[in-house]
């Protein structure tokens, strides 16, 4: 088999290259003998073409910076697929139009084509959000609150190596899962849909890349306006710039809106401040103002298009929840002295900036591992089936029936064995984790990714943040010492899982399309290079030190990490010991592992009312982001929630494009303000 193969050039090639008479919904309950006769499309119709995979890395690399962004905001990833799909099918259109390009791409290039971005874009992202984050943050000390980087050579090999592993790790899974079990995976069944409905409607296709590249062009806007230093302040008297800033504000402060009622004691108008002062400084007496607790809202809008995304439910509670922190918790903890044994006098919070990180972490982190851990058991079937169906795979039986279509174990052997070297040996080598103890993790890589890939095929969520507590735990009780073997471990299982998911929704796209999986396995495998190089590129760029992730008392954190927060925490409670916290931590901890055991059993116990109970991943997020981030995703799902309501199947065409849009422009014109930020105009 040829690698790359020629992209159709005759009409009849054309005509033998266009989409499947039947829809994936079909496709997708036919069995592995009926999908070889009526929907595979045979390895002459061209997929693995130059121009799929140079197109799927172009738009990788530039993806790949939405992800980075937008999962350092809020510890999401988003997939990339279906905005890769509009994308390329729009920019293609338009390059034939100008006669750039002779003959269309056809489906199952674009198919390869989302192979190549989706990888790029998301498979190489995972532990830049969590573990390398986490660990950057506990090198940060009041000393040196910039903390350590870590070489860039190390962080590349660590990221390609993990992204390959998982690759790899999907192999054996897909035939059972796939072409067996024909589990639905729906994310790969949206973009199976969105692909053919692209194809069977030009003019519906138009309008969708319209509305994207017209969303992406504002969103570029506003990193001009509120992140770039182009502003310079001058010394009235030498005339040298003393400082830079942006030409606007980021935030909004609810401490400048005012109302006018009537004062009691003179029964005159008078203006009065709209919030009260939040507690008070223990020092002066004065009253903080609201903003000192981030109750102010921000001017970017790409956590409202990420709030259009994630929905109402989640949101809703998120904002419940940083509102507790701000007027409850965050109070309390200011207030509550401690003496620690070194004798010092310490306050849960040290300051109302930092309550987000100082107490609200403490409680919404365990929050979110309760909730995450008992519901990833509560999918026991789930469980039991991964193993059940892995050991009664029929892959290595017929493989040589199929040698020349299916993805053949000894590419998963040889890619298995040589990315696995290479984690264990950078682990052994940057991270002081033993070897041993590093080759276990990979081999428990290798069970919790083949349970994350089945609940991903199931239900469309993978678990990757339950993957990567069950490592910090198992490697907790190991080496509770090392908080750093604790973190790159748990970051080796997170990586991969998600990277194999992903891999098996790009597979389960292309099968439902009659595509050969070996050849989307190989385009899926190309976008690892790009995705590498554009997520370490975009990680130094947008995160040159610990204060960007921590902040600062004068300075918002630009980007909070919430799932680096949460994975930091469990971290610091092995090292360390619960009982070197302070006491309120220690109740928080406690508090915040009930309440999200609760939620996850009574949505389980009440499943009819689910839409309406407290969401334990949103409550948890709430309290670990500061208040103007679960604000401005609240007003974005409010946004998608009454045009839903307004027009459903304009909801359901555009809501996706155009918040893909915005968050694509921010992102990575975001990354280039970045970079003259730090580089350019200091």
């Amino acid at each position: 088999m040829s690698l790359f193969q020629s992209p159709p050039k005759t009409p009849e090639e054309l005509e033998r290259s266009r989409p499947l008479d039947i829809s994936p919904d079909e496709v997708a309950e036919y069995d592995e003998a009926t999908w070889y006769e009526k929907a595979y499309r045979g390895d002459d119709v061209p997929q693995l073409t130059v121009r799929a995979v140079a197109m799927g890395s172009i738009l990788g690399f530039f993806l790949a910076f939405t992800n980075l962004y937008i999962g350092l905001k809020t510890g999401w990833h988003l997939g990339v697929a279906i905005t890769a799909c509009i994308l390329s099918f729009t920019v293609w259109s338009m390059m034939q139009k100008a006669g750039l390009a002779k003959t269309p791409m056809t489906i199952l290039e674009n198919n390869c084509m989302q192979s190549t971005a989706s990888s790029a874009g998301y498979s190489t992202g995972s532990t830049l959000v969590s573990a390398i984050p986490a660990l950057l943050m506990l090198s940060a000390t009041p000393d040196n609150p910039a903390g350590q980087q870590q070489p860039v050579v190390i962080l590349t090999l660590w990221t390609f190596f993990i992204a390959v592993l998982g690759v790899c790790l999907a192999i054996p899974m897909k035939r059972n899962m796939i072409n067996q079990e024909r589990l639905k995976f729906p994310s790969g069944l949206a973009a199976a849909t969105t692909l053919q409905s692209l194809y069977a409607s030009g003019s519906e296709a138009a309008r969708k890349g319209k509305a994207l590249l017209t969303s992406a062009a504002i969103g570029a806007v506003f990193p001009l306006l509120l992140d770039l230093n182009a502003i310079a302040k001058l010394d009235e008297k030498t005339g040298e710039v003393i400082s830079r800033g942006p030409a606007l504000p980021g935030h909004l402060k609810f401490d400048w809106f005012y109302w006018l009622a009537i004062d009691p004691a003179t029964d005159k108008f008078r203006w009065y401040a709209w919030f009260p002062t939040i507690g008070a400084d223990r020092t002066s007496g004065v009253g903080f103002a609201p903003s000192k607790w981030h109750l102010m809202m921000d001017a970017n809008p790409v956590m409202i298009a990420a709030g259009a995304l994630v929905g109402l439910r989640t949101t809703i509670y998120m904002v419940v929840a940083a509102l507790i922190l701000v007027f409850v918790l965050g109070p309390m903890g200011y207030d509550a002295a401690w003496t620690n044994p070194a004798g010092d006098v310490v306050y849960a919070t040290s300051h109302p900036a930092k309550a987000w990180k100082e107490i609200g972490l403490w409680f919404g982190a365990p929050m979110m591992v309760a909730g995450g851990l008992l519901s990833f058991a509560f999918q026991w079937r789930t469980i039991l089936n991964a193993f059940k169906g892995l050991a009664g795979s029929k892959d290595a039986d017929a493989e040589d029936d199929r040698s020349d279509v299916e993805v053949p174990t000894n590419w998963f052997l040889i890619g298995a064995i040589t990315s696995g070297v290479g984690v264990v040996a950078i682990a052994w080598y940057a991270f002081e984790v033993p070897v041993l103890l590093g080759a276990l993790a990979v081999v428990l890589t290798f069970v919790l990714a083949l349970v994350a890939a089945r609940a991903t095929g199931e239900s469309d969520i993978t678990p990757t943040g339950a993957m990567g507590k069950i490592m910090q735990l198992t490697y907790g009780v190991l080496i509770p010492q090392s908080a750093t073997a604790n973190l790159m471990t748990a970051g080796i299982t997170s990586g991969a899982a998600s990277a194999s998911a992903d891999l098996l929704n790009d597979l389960k796209s292309g099968y439902l399309l009659g595509a050969n999986p070996r050849r989307q396995f190989i385009a899926q495998a190309m976008g690892i290079f790009t995705g590498t190089f554009a997520t370490i590129l975009g990680w130094y760029v947008l995160v040159p030190n610990a204060t960007v992730l921590n902040g600062t008392a004068d300075k918002p954190a630009a980007f909070p990490a919430p799932a680096a927060q949460a994975w930091k925490a469990v971290a610091e409670v092995f090292q360390n010991g619960i009982e070197s916290m302070h006491p309120m931590h220690q109740n928080a901890i406690f508090w915040g592992l009930a309440i999200g055991a609760v939620l996850v059993v009574a949505e389980q116990l009440l499943p009819k009312l689910k839409k309406f109970l407290p969401s334990a991943t949103g409550m948890g997020l709430g309290f670990i982001l500061p208040f103007f981030y679960p604000l401005s995703m609240l007003v974005g799902a409010v946004i998608a929630f009454v045009w839903q309501k307004a027009d459903d199947q304009s909801a359901k065409d555009y809501v996706v494009p155009v918040s893909a849009g915005i968050i694509a422009g921010i992102s990575i014109v975001g990354v280039i303000v970045a970079a003259l930020n730090n580089f350019v105009l200091g």
